[in-house]
């Protein structure tokens, strides 16, 4: 709950619950859905649609007979991923700013605002800070990533009269305007030095730090193309199996994993998270302090580190071997200007994979001294250094900017954005109006549709559906109304 504040005068203080209904999302099992478009389903929003805004990005699919007519996402309808595996994602909102034809599912829930409020000031408030305060604590004292009805229904909303209303919409909407311009602006630059930072990679191995006249597609002289494998021996790493067993795990001795190689964008590499016992080193590579690394597995390889302690690496990661210590820096760069490149081979694996052999016949064109090498080094992270300080300087910035709007949003919610107008009807007599419109709701609303269990008897499944069909049907405003 927000603490205790005083409001302006014509304001009034209610619940959330009084200004609009939190309406369930739709229940489905998974075989009666389709991650495809088919005739007469109907697109379904979940927790991952939902930030700030809605995307429409990876929907579930389930047949139109599944949703009760207010199931369909209205414009103005605010949807709250109410549970999900990421604590990140639960309390989320965004605001359909259309009609949607489609729902949203039973891990999310949709406030429909009632018609005599300003909808899009009921959407700011679950952006604001009290809101925001709320998630956080609910977070931070359950290990149960959920949301519950109560939290939202029973959270105090403070209503101004409602020119007022449209008063502070306007307001917010203008300064988030301009807000929202220096926002992109910073981003494009943040694109900018991800362009730049490449280029400067790119100029780099292609000698044009060194060498005044470089021709496109030549190598400046004396320069010459060497495989990996000419420069070092590349290995990869092994791990004890069966993985946990207690003979060979928790001793230690450091093991390092990919984990250990991605979690930060630094050079070097000097903490782990696991170690082994002396038994199990027979079924891993040991390293000496020094050593560059490379995730060779998963989502995140092609990352190169060097580690700074002596440990065990596992099959994830490839080793550079007998590499001479004049080179380490160079290989380093080398391997951060191509982990893009690595990631989109495809060696046909669900798993991206790269083996040792692609890794050996890479080729890199190499300067004829050592001191050539550490000089384009120099080069290399003398000019990245000024844009890790413009890129902090843009993170910096960005958070003010947040801050900002957050601090925009709270003096909306406290009557200091806009003046108040004296001639204005009291919310008062607007939450009247309000009790009426929700007293005449619930005279006109029916009860629920049969049950879920009972539709699933006569629907088939949408697997069963798909392979007859052998058809994407896209995603419109207005589908198919067959069944």
């Amino acid at each position: 709950m927000s603490e205790e504040k005083s409001i302006p005068k014509g304001w009034s203080e209610t619940t959330v619950d009084y200004i609009g209904e939190l309406l369930r999302g739709v229940s489905y099992k998974k075989e009666y859905s389709s991650n495809v478009p088919l005739p007469g389903y109907v697109p379904i929003l979940r927790a991952n649609n939902i930030n700030g805004e809605l995307n429409f990005d990876d929907l579930v699919f389930v047949h139109k007979k599944y949703l009760d007519d207010f199931q369909y996402l209205k414009k103005g309808d605010i949807v709250f991923a109410m549970s999900s595996g990421s604590k990140n994602l639960v309390g989320k909102s965004a605001k359909a700013k259309s009609d949607f034809y489609g729902g949203w599912g039973a891990f999310c829930a949709a406030f429909r605002p009632y018609e005599l409020i300003n909808k899009d000031l009921i959407a700011y408030f679950f952006q604001a800070p009290d809101y925001k305060r709320l998630i956080a604590s609910i977070a931070k004292g359950t290990n149960i990533n959920n949301l519950k009805r109560e939290h939202i229904l029973e959270l105090k909303f403070p209503i101004p009269p409602l020119p007022e209303q449209h008063r502070i919409v306007a307001k917010i909407e203008e300064l988030f305007s301009s807000l929202d311009k220096g926002i992109e602006s910073l981003k494009t630059a943040q694109e900018q030095l991800k362009i730049y930072r490449q280029a400067v990679l790119k100029w780099a191995f292609e000698g044009r730090f060194t060498n005044k006249e470089v021709r496109d597609g030549e190598l400046p002289e004396g320069w010459k193309w060497k495989k990996i494998s000419e420069i070092s021996n590349v290995v990869r790493g092994g791990s004890p199996r069966p993985a946990g067993d207690p003979r060979y795990y928790n001793g230690n001795i450091p093991f390092l994993k990919v984990a250990d190689l991605t979690k930060d964008n630094k050079v070097y590499l000097t903490t782990f998270e696991h170690t082994i016992k002396e038994a199990g080193l027979h079924k891993t590579r040991q390293i000496e302090p020094g050593t560059l690394l490379l995730t060779n597995s998963g989502a995140t390889l092609g990352v190169p580190k060097i580690c700074k302690i002596k440990a065990t690496i596992n099959d994830g990661i490839a080793a550079f071997l007998d590499l001479d210590k004049r080179s380490l820096y160079y290989l380093y760069y080398f391997w951060v200007s191509k982990t893009k490149e690595l990631r989109t081979i495809n060696q046909g694996a669900a798993q991206p994979n790269l083996n040792t052999e692609i890794i050996k016949n890479y080729e890199i064109a190499f300067p004829p001294t050592f001191e050539e090498q550490q000089l384009i080094v120099s080069e290399i992270e003398s000019r990245l250094s000024v844009c890790d300080k413009i890129e902090e300087s843009i993170r910096s910035a960005l958070q003010q900017a947040e801050a900002l709007r957050q601090s925009i949003l709270k003096k909306a919610f406290e009557g200091k954005l806009v003046p108040q107008d004296p001639n204005d009807e009291p919310a008062s007599v607007l939450l009247e109006r309000i009790k009426a419109e929700r007293e005449a709701l619930r005279l006109v609303q029916g009860k629920n549709k049969p049950m879920q269990k009972a539709r699933e008897k006569k629907m088939p499944k949408a697997s069963n559906l798909y392979s007859k069909t052998k058809k994407h049907y896209p995603t419109t405003a207005k589908q198919s109304d067959n069944s």
